[in-house]
């Protein structure tokens, strides 16, 4: 079994977890899972109380169950996440251990899809007017008039 969510999403149930001193409980829920995958790791807000949940996950999992993280940040850039340097240190050691990483330094593609959007092939944006005699007047490099139907016009 393989859950998937947004690490953010995750950690807003695990603190709501802690608040209601369920949080143990609710680790174990997660450890029915043979894999969890934490998506976009980088967009954890860094309070200390947020990180800590986290932390807890990790060291829960460690070496017990799977665990993969989308990060588009490198490990030296995750005490930006971890507000604690030995936090930072000690779920980076644990992930590591017995980790597969796979660094992809390559352009995003949705920022690459956007470009190509703007700049490459494909339909330009259309602009209409409709003209003093009634008719829709499209405009994308193009001319071409369209009659608009009028409610009391006969042909």
């Amino acid at each position: 079994r393989v859950l998937f969510t947004r690490t953010s999403d995750l950690v807003q149930k695990l603190q709501i977890a802690r608040r209601e001193l369920a949080l143990e409980a609710t680790i174990a829920k997660l450890d029915k899972f043979h894999l969890l995958i934490l998506d976009d790791l980088a967009y954890v807000t860094k309070d200390q109380a947020e990180t800590s949940v986290l932390f807890e996950l990790i060291s829960t999992r460690y070496e017990r169950r799977s665990l993969m993280i989308t990060a588009n940040q490198p490990f030296g850039e995750w005490g930006k996440v971890f507000p604690d340097p030995a936090m930072t240190l000690a779920a980076v050691d644990r992930l590591v251990h017995h980790a597969t990483i796979f660094e992809m330094n390559v352009e995003s593609y949705r920022r690459k899809t956007a470009i190509q959007r703007r700049t490459g092939p494909g339909r330009p944006p259309t602009r209409a007017t409709i003209t003093e005699n009634g008719r829709l007047s499209r405009h994308d490099n193009q001319v071409a008039e369209t009659r608009l139907p009028a409610s009391n016009q006969s042909d």
